[in-house]
């Protein structure tokens, strides 16, 4: 399947058409970046995907001098392909590479493979102050809108989405030896590590997953006001991401934290309703 073909109407809100390409590639680790060297010929090499960052379509990492990078440099043109070898499926998508030396994303990303637990929940907003926020900041950046307001509503929207990901992949996480949830809300709400390993949802488990939502809901709300400072399809892009992220906490809720049995997803019907309330 071509990805790029599955969702080229425009239509489509940008986190729907990351939704559909999230689901296909799902479990498929590595990916075949291919870039254009000086003399046009074309090269492809083998990427590992950063795992999902608000703001971001797909993340790679790479040295800055690498070939890659330069051929980036001056061409930013792309192309993406994954290959599923148990079912021979095929994801192809192309799109515009943005090269960054930003300090906080590479630490953030190099933490990700060290760190598997977050004691407290600003040990988890630091995070995602450098894995997060930075591609919103970055986007401000390039919209020349910079003032300070901005900024800190651009962070709180990116930050919480990261944490509704979180919440949302709490059994994804776990398969790789990861929790987000702090450990002082777990200790707090009386909720052990065995519960994620067994999928034991009980009350102190929805408690806790009730208080997660809940912040995470406070803090995007916080930031929705910048999808209306900001024109035409960016705002539109902004208001429709917000309402998704709000739609991930309400499936939650419904689910009274369920989210092993019941793994949030925004479906065709769910977008109809993000757009009308994005407008």
């Amino acid at each position: 399947m071509d990805a790029t073909d599955k969702n080229r109407d425009n239509e489509v809100p940008l986190e729907k058409k990351l939704d559909d390409l999230y689901a296909l590639i799902d479990g498929i680790e590595t990916a075949m970046l291919t870039t254009r060297r000086r003399d046009g010929t074309l090269v492809s090499r083998a990427m590992q995907t950063q795992r999902r960052t608000a703001g971001a379509d797909l993340w790679f990492m790479t040295n800055a001098e690498s070939e890659k990078f330069e051929e980036l440099a001056i061409d930013p043109h792309v192309n993406v392909a994954y290959y599923r070898d148990r079912t021979r499926e095929w994801v192809s998508v192309s799109g515009h590479a943005i090269l960054s030396k930003d300090r906080d994303l590479i630490d953030a990303f190099s933490q990700d493979v060290t760190k598997k637990r977050y004691a407290t929940y600003e040990e988890l907003r630091d995070y995602a102050r450098r894995s997060a926020n930075p591609i919103g900041r970055l986007l401000l950046h390039l919209f020349r809108k910079t003032d300070a307001e901005s900024l800190a509503q651009s962070d709180a929207i990116c930050s919480a989405l990261q944490f509704i990901n979180f919440w949302q992949d709490v059994e994804v996480d776990w398969r790789k030896d990861r929790v987000y949830i702090p450990q002082e809300d777990m200790a707090r709400f009386g909720v052990g590590e065995f519960q994620i390993a067994d999928a034991l949802v009980d009350d102190h488990w929805r408690e806790l997953m009730a208080f997660e939502s809940t912040r995470s809901r406070e803090l995007l709300r916080s930031g929705a006001p910048l999808g209306r400072s900001l024109p035409g399809r960016l705002g539109l892009e902004i208001r429709a991401t917000v309402q998704g992220g709000m739609a991930i906490l309400d499936k939650i809720d419904a689910v009274a934290g369920d989210v092993f049995r019941n793994r949030p997803v925004l479906r065709k019907r769910d977008w109809l309703k993000i757009l009308l309330r994005a407008l």
